[in-house]
């Protein structure tokens, strides 16, 4: 191979035919071209005979330097060049290449196959065998095997099937693979490096060490990315009282940065973005994610936008939602002795990571519970107990906490049979001194929960003793006495604390070990959708790849106990995902498990460092050939008019035949690649932009109130979107002061949306999220007081939380994912919209029963939702011809169904135009005398 610089050729022997260029000028010279035919015509011999006959004896100059550069051309084709060659090797022995196949190398992992490639190439050429080593464990468990030499095209097959994983590289055993290998002289190593370190986990290992083991093997080059590009993790979020703690971690502390962290759903939607800092010299930000409720537990996975790696994805399994728990006392709340009650500290406990709800026990009964808590209730009565045994069987778990009432006093509905009274293990009467609590079983719910060294317990009830009481014991104090019981009772659990839920018998409840074992009870609860036994193997269920996708398990992976999430690594036995049956599955995540996070650095002297990237190697000898092949043409073309085989008047057009052919032949590829981006640019440009909407049409919008539509392309869809604007324009005249004009079909994509107060957008299976330019139009609208109405038109009975989504649900889907909105909720019960005109409950359309759902209201809008998201189909319910007829039936029917679709639509153009005035506390008076209150 020459190397000329940016300029190689990698068969530069052909380059010596080039020697016989003088050799083929002689040739050139000496040979004069063929004669030329003149015609000869009797009636014209006059008019000639003042011509003199020529023939020449040599080729003309200009013509044989056109053939010598036609020559030279090919020659330089064949001899292979390329535009900014690899050269990077200069050895002539083995060459050894090792690549971080970790979580660390996905979201560059082009660069590192282009890498890969381009050094396999040059290797190749120069007919040298490789070697490829993956540091990163194989999916199959196998331990990291010793690389092979082999050719370098075999190992281009490789490269292909070679894949980032998700879990981090173990270079320890990369080095044990390596520790035999001898490559002999001129042997070179090429180092893929992800540029990052990890210190947890049997797989932390010294990048500096790796590297000198490299280097024994032959002269080290590191390929790595620049500290700026380096990757960020995201560690599982935690729960607060006010919504999720979001916390991302980066290698290095240069320079402050910022990364967008995304929660999306179940189906991909997005449902909320947070920005998270970090600071000059820190490697470590975070903020909180306030959402409501009932959005925060639909989020069951947290990203790092941009970032495609399995350690910038946080998955939340069923731990993370909040379920609903009641809490009955006997005293109840006490407001005036708050710290005396026995449902004070459950409620600071439970607040930030449960729904809780306090009443009377018939009443919490009523409701939809996951775990109900009796703080010291004594002897039930007998419908209470059957009521809650009913309760039991189908899931529920029942926690009791112990007291003075429950030790004078006891029902059965206990996991164990209790003694008569309470044991004192501290006071004035007694030599027992207050216990502390015992380390916990590795076969209960509390495994891995430190226990602190001042937790004391005064008081306890005592369990009777049986043969299976250490079966049901959870927890117990360092005497061996039970703390906390709990026995299976049908589909539900039914759990006891020995000690009370204040600070009257101990200050467990004073602690932080007193809000774990409460979260990790709730967790343990069927909650509304399954649950799993007490440390039963849970099974992979969707597991995360190397790109931080999640896709279906594969049978390598095996099952974890729940008690042993918390400590595992995700590895190839164990991948990061989720583990259990759909419902009730628990997260491994790889953001959680890597220790010590730092920058590739402290590598031995004479390590050579550079970059991935650059430009790449371009072959240019089918350029070349191409260019060779059209100054053939033309050559061609001036041989046939030397030999007057083209007439004079055809001589032009026989030109452009043959420099058209020429080039159609000689450039088709390149033609065609150009065309073809060139119909697709005319295409976005055709679907993008179209002529501007007149200015007479701008002004009349500025100075008329309509209502708008976004056009979908379906006739049959926008015909009934303009009937139905326009029936409840002309319903809007009759019954309110606004007078709209006829409403206006949009396109999204090219025209202006500022104009109209609101935008009736239905949806198609086959939308397409508009350009980018529109989106970020649609953003502003919504930031500036615009509404969007986005109808599905499918009844899906769930909105947006439909388990199975229907085209037009995915669609709008796809369009939310890239809108910067709030977050989405359920219509709040007395949300403005169901009072700014009329007071409604209820929002049918076409079709009844599908839920509506609104933006969360922001301060920038005033508190108005900008988003309006339903599937009831309103424009096909509003819409009538010209006489007064309804074009389409409403389902299952009625003028009362159709009366309360036009009182939404009026409350919804209301809404548009005076967002929360209705809000104001002074019309609440006249709003509770309409509804008789």
């Amino acid at each position: 191979m020459l190397n000329l610089g940016r300029l190689a050729f990698a068969d530069p022997w052909i380059l010596t035919a080039l020697l016989g260029l003088p050799a083929l000028w002689w040739l050139l010279r000496v040979t004069p071209p063929q004669a030329r035919r003149v015609r000869f015509p009797p009636l014209r011999l006059l008019l000639d005979l003042g011509a003199t006959a020529e023939t020449p004896r040599r080729t003309p100059p200009w013509l044989l330097l056109f053939r010598l550069l036609l020559a030279a051309l090919v020659i330089v084709a064949l001899a292979h060049p390329l535009l900014h060659p690899k050269t990077g090797l200069a050895g002539r022995g083995p060459l050894l290449l090792v690549v971080d196949n970790d979580f660390a190398a996905a979201p560059d992992w082009r660069l590192r196959t282009e890498a890969l490639e381009n050094l396999l190439s040059e290797a190749a050429r120069q007919g040298r065998g490789a070697m490829l080593l993956a540091t990163a464990p194989p999916a199959s468990g196998a331990p990291i095997a010793p690389p092979r030499l082999g050719s370098a095209a075999r190992l281009k097959a490789q490269v292909a099937a070679l894949k980032p994983e998700p879990w981090p590289a173990d270079r320890a055993a990369a080095r044990r693979a390596l520790r035999r290998l001898d490559l002999g002289p001129g042997a070179e190593v090429v180092w893929l490096s992800d540029g990052i370190e990890t210190g947890s986990g049997p797989q932390a290992d010294s990048g500096r060490a790796f590297a000198r083991a490299l280097a024994r093997l032959g002269p080290l080059e590191v390929l790595r990315q620049p500290v700026s590009r380096l990757i960020a993790i995201l560690p599982a979020p935690e729960m607060t009282a006010t919504g999720l703690l979001l916390r991302a971690r980066r290698p290095s502390d240069r320079g402050p940065a910022t990364v967008s962290v995304q929660a999306s759903g179940a189906h991909g939607q997005i449902l909320a973005r947070r920005r998270l800092t970090f600071a000059a010299s820190a490697r470590s930000a975070e903020a909180v994610l306030s959402l409501p409720l009932a959005v925060r537990d639909r989020i069951t996975r947290v990203a790092i936008a941009g970032e495609n790696s399995a350690a910038a994805v946080a998955l939340l399994g069923s731990n993370f939602r909040r379920r609903p728990v009641g809490l009955v006392s006997v005293g109840g709340a006490a407001s005036d002795q708050p710290l005396l009650s026995s449902l004070y500290y459950l409620q600071r406990a439970l607040a930030p990571y449960a729904e809780v709800e306090t009443g009377t026990l018939a009443d919490l009964l009523r409701r939809r519970l996951a775990v109900l808590v009796l703080a010291d209730i004594g002897r039930l009565t007998a419908p209470a107990v059957t009521a809650l045994r009913a309760w039991l069987d189908h899931g529920g778990e029942l926690i009791r906490f112990a007291g003075p009432h429950l030790a004078a006093d006891s029902d059965r509905l206990l996991p164990v049979r209790l003694l008569p009274g309470a044991r004192a293990l501290g006071g004035a009467f007694t030599w027992a001194k207050p216990e502390a609590l015992a380390p916990f079983p590795a076969a209960g719910p509390f495994a891995g929960l430190a226990v602190p060294a001042d937790v004391r317990v005064k008081r306890q009830v005592l369990a009777a003793p049986t043969p299976g009481l250490a079966a049901h014991t959870w927890a117990h104090l360092a005497d061996g006495t039970p703390l906390v019981t709990a026995a299976r009772r049908g589909q539900g659990w039914l759990v006891l604390v020995h000690t009370t839920a204040n600070a009257e018998w101990s200050n467990l409840a004073l602690s932080g070990l007193f809000v774990d074992m409460l979260r990790r009870l709730v967790a343990l609860s069927r909650g509304v959708a399954g649950a799993a036994a007490v440390n039963a193997p849970l099974k992979p269920d969707r597991l995360l790849d190397g790109f931080g996708r999640l896709g279906p398990a594969d049978g390598a992976a095996l099952p974890l106990r729940p008690d042993e999430i918390a400590a595992t690594v995700p590895g190839p036995r164990h991948p990061p995902g989720l583990y259990g049956t759909a419902g009730a599955a628990r997260a491994l995540n790889l953001g959680d498990r890597i220790g010590a996070f730092r920058v590739l650095s402290d590598l031995p002297a004479g390590v050579i460092q550079r970059a991935y990237g650059g430009p790449l190697e371009r072959d240019l000898m089918p350029w070349l050939l191409a260019l060779a092949l059209v100054l053939a043409a033309f050559d061609l073309l001036l041989a046939l008019g030397f030999g007057g085989l083209l007439p004079g008047r055809n001589r032009a057009r026989a030109l452009g035949l043959v420099l058209a052919g020429a080039v159609l032949l000689g450039l088709a590829p390149p033609a065609q690649a150009a065309a073809q981006a060139a119909d697709r640019a005319a295409d976005r440009a055709a679907d993008r932009a179209a002529d501007p909407v007149p200015e007479q049409t701008l002004v009349d919008w500025a100075n008329h109130l309509r209502l708008a539509y976004v056009v979908t392309g379906d006739a049959a869809v926008d015909a009934t979107s303009q009937a139905g604007l326009a029936t409840l324009s002309r319903v809007l005249a009759r019954r309110t002061s606004v007078e709209p004009a006829p409403p206006v079909g949009i396109h999204i994509d090219r025209d202006p949306i500022l104009f109209f107060p609101l935008l009736y957008w239905p949806m198609v299976a086959d939308e397409a999220v508009p350009a980018a330019a529109a989106l970020q139009r649609v953003d502003a609208y919504l930031k500036t007081g615009g509404i969007i109405l986005f109808d599905t038109r499918d009844q899906e009975q769930g909105g947006l939380d439909a388990a199975v989504a229907g085209p037009n649900l995915r669609a709008l889907r796809r369009i939310l994912g890239h809108l910067d909105v709030p977050p989405l909720e359920p219509l709040p019960a007395g949300h403005v919209l169901t009072k700014s005109f009329y007071l409604i409950e209820s929002f049918p359309g076409r079709w009844v029963g599908g839920r509506l759902w609104v933006a969360r209201p922001s301060a920038e809008n005033d508190g108005v939702s900008p988003l309006v998201v339903g599937s009831n189909d309103w424009a096909a319910a509003w819409a009538a011809d010209g006489t007064g007829r309804w074009l389409d039936a409403v389902v299952p029917g009625g003028a009362r169904q159709r009366e309360m679709a036009f009182r939404f639509g009026i409350n919804l153009v209301m809404y548009a135009l005076t967002g929360n005035y209705k809000a104001d506390q002074v019309h609440a008076p006249a709003i509770l005398e309409r509804l008789g209150q």
